[in-house]
């Protein structure tokens, strides 16, 4: 008769490619139950979009099945996205990513769609944030133009719109699309603080922050303001704005938030007609602001029509064309993210490994 400790022990075979500890250690095994030849039992991950997640089930079933006895196995997978606060953050909110780039114009807010929606389409509770004051483009590229939020009466709390599975705010959707705000950087840094602070967000694993480009109010406020998990910064190969993500790395690196990883934008142009591509902003940037910066490379993603049009279309790719080879990058651009976030966590609270017998 197979027992709970034979069971473990199989499964220790396993090993976690991140933590370089076996999922039995990690304390990621749980609910074992025995039915005669029948074991059932949850592998709980630390995030939902975990890349290696049908590899664990495949690989525990093989071990399983592998055991003396056993005819079935089944497996449930499961996650509990982790977060490490050194600070009061938002209520509710396990983790603030910040999406930066320093430089305008290298396509960071469509970055950040999509990564969130890419996100979302995992199981994880998202949330996007524009915190773009002077010229907010989420509405547009979320599909929710001309929408208004409702006001919570009971809280006085703003009630976040959604659409593609993920809850979004913006201070376009509280101004006429039309109006430019001319505001100096006391008003931008309160608008900013409501916006993180007066906003029912509920539950969410991942707060995703579209920033504004630069180095300056809204960063700093948002930094002082609540614990960024982690930075993703966005650039294109192109030289001018590789300066400005080195500054907008070194500007994080200096108030304490880890910079997650870069992601090359327009790294290539791909011809809609022959397919043949092109480096039209130069080659391999990100990989030499990542050596210099000791980070990752999370991403190349294309310089694509399609995902241009959907954007301006307010249809993220990621929902329009999941299948699709430019929804794939933004999708395993997710799982890189989720992937650095749980590790980060893991380190930050020094999670204990659990020794079994």
């Amino acid at each position: 008769m197979v027992s709970e400790a034979d069971i473990l022990k199989a499964l220790s075979v396993i090993i976690d490619p991140d933590f370089k500890k076996d999922i039995v250690s990690l304390g990621f095994v749980k609910d074992i139950s025995i039915n005669g030849t029948a074991v059932a039992l949850t592998i709980e991950l630390t995030t939902p979009a975990c890349p290696v997640k049908e590899e664990f089930r495949s690989q525990a079933e093989a071990v399983l099945l592998a055991l003396p006895g056993i005819t079935a196995a089944n497996i449930t997978m499961s996650s509990k996205v982790t977060a490490a606060k050194s600070k009061e953050g938002i209520p509710g909110v396990a983790n603030i990513i910040a999406v930066a780039s320093g430089k305008g114009g290298v396509g960071k807010s469509t970055t950040t769609v999509n990564l969130a929606v890419a996100m979302a389409q995992t199981g994880a509770r998202v949330g996007l944030l524009d915190a773009d004051i002077y010229g907010p483009s989420i509405p547009r590229m979320m599909g929710l133009t001309d929408k208004k939020p409702q006001i919570d009466r009971d809280t006085e709390t703003i009630i976040p719109l959604e659409n593609y599975g993920l809850k979004t705010m913006s201070i376009g959707y509280l101004v006429p699309k039309e109006q430019a705000m001319i505001w100096r950087g006391a008003m931008v840094a309160g608008a900013l603080k409501q916006l993180l602070n007066d906003v029912e967000w509920g539950e969410l694993d991942y707060l995703f922050i579209d920033m504004p480009p630069g180095t300056g109010d809204a960063q700093l406020t948002l930094t002082q303001t609540v614990p960024v998990s982690g930075a993703v910064m966005v650039t294109t190969p192109q030289d001018i704005a590789l300066i400005d993500c080195h500054k907008g790395i070194n500007m994080f690196d200096k108030v304490h938030v880890p910079i997650l990883g870069i992601v090359e934008n327009m790294s290539q142009f791909i011809c809609p007609h022959c397919g043949e591509s092109s480096a039209i902003f130069a080659e391999g940037g990100a990989d030499r602001l990542s050596q210099q910066h000791a980070t990752d490379v999370l991403a190349h993603i294309p310089l694509d029509i399609q995902i241009r049009q959907n954007a301006d279309d307010g249809t993220p790719i990621v929902a329009a064309m999941p299948d699709s080879e430019q929804a794939k990058a933004y999708q395993a651009l997710a799982g890189e993210v989720a992937r650095n976030i749980s590790i980060l966590n893991r380190r930050k609270v020094n999670i204990p490994i659990i020794m079994q017998a």
